[in-house]
């Protein structure tokens, strides 16, 4: 007893020293991860990144059209920083390409310098500034909450995901806004038509590519009918049998029924 007592005394010892030394350089290093809670101190925090942003900008903005008070916002930033030469990308969802106000606002924020380009699916909302402090937010369910992220690690991983994305993303031409090119139509019946495969509601893919569950009820409704299927689950069945969808997401072959877009009138995210 007297033997694991000093073994006991020896250990608290040794991780008291340890803990001193830990305790010690917690307080001299900067906080790596920051949760920000509340709309106007999230604000605050963009604000304050981006004003300072020298080098580069990105950022992914998932989920469709913005809206009017999110653009003015994002317009008031990206101009004075497009104008110091701060190079800004952004990656939307294919569905921007027929919401006006989001495409007013990549028309001037473009014309000024920034890149912008789309996919029909991408991960979630990031901004990222100057590699040194890049923004998330905290769950999926909540808007009034952020990470602040400054550990070196995750914001070369969080870059490394984006530019994997972006070269596969289409540019954003003068043109977008009219019938979407094809190349696009392709893209977001793929992805409409794995997750319906996939068994996921009409409602969870339409928030996944940022489209009403109107605009994605149609979609399947035609693929349904070019397939001749008297009922989804005919149709998931014939569509995982074709192998039509085992064609890469950049790949060149078209989806069935991916003709005429404007059949479908402007998507209403």
């Amino acid at each position: 007893m007297a033997r694991l007592r000093r073994e006991a005394a020896e250990i608290r010892a040794a991780v008291g020293a340890y803990d001193s030394v830990y305790s010690d350089a917690r307080r001299r290093e900067e906080q790596s991860l920051t949760v920000i809670r509340g709309t106007r101190a999230i604000s605050h925090a963009l604000e304050a990144a981006v004003g300072g942003c020298a080098d580069e900008l990105i950022t992914a903005q998932p989920g469709g059209g913005r809206s009017a008070e999110l653009l003015r916002e994002a317009l008031g930033r990206s101009l004075p920083l497009l104008a110091r030469g701060v190079r800004q990308r952004t990656l939307y969802q294919h569905s921007v390409r027929t919401h006006k106000p989001t495409l007013a606002y990549i028309r001037r924020v473009t014309a000024a310098g920034a890149e912008v380009r789309t996919l029909a699916e991408i991960f979630d909302r990031l901004i990222i500034c100057d590699q040194d402090v890049a923004f998330i937010p905290t769950g999926e369910e909540t808007a009034d909450a952020a990470m602040e992220i400054r550990h070196p690690a995750l914001i070369r991983y969080l870059t490394v995901m984006f530019e994997r994305h972006w070269a596969r993303a289409a540019p954003v031409g003068p043109s977008a806004g009219g019938q979407r090119e094809a190349p696009v139509m392709d893209d977001l019946q793929r992805v409409i038509l794995r997750a319906m495969v996939a068994g996921e509601t009409d409602e969870r893919i339409a928030r996944r590519i940022g489209l009403s569950r109107r605009t994605v009820v149609a979609h399947i409704r035609r693929v349904s009918e070019h397939f001749d299927s008297s009922s989804r689950a005919q149709l998931g069945f014939l569509l995982a049998s074709s192998g039509l969808l085992d064609v890469p997401d950049d790949g060149d072959g078209p989806c069935p029924g991916a003709a005429d877009e404007t059949a479908l009138g402007e998507d209403q995210p």
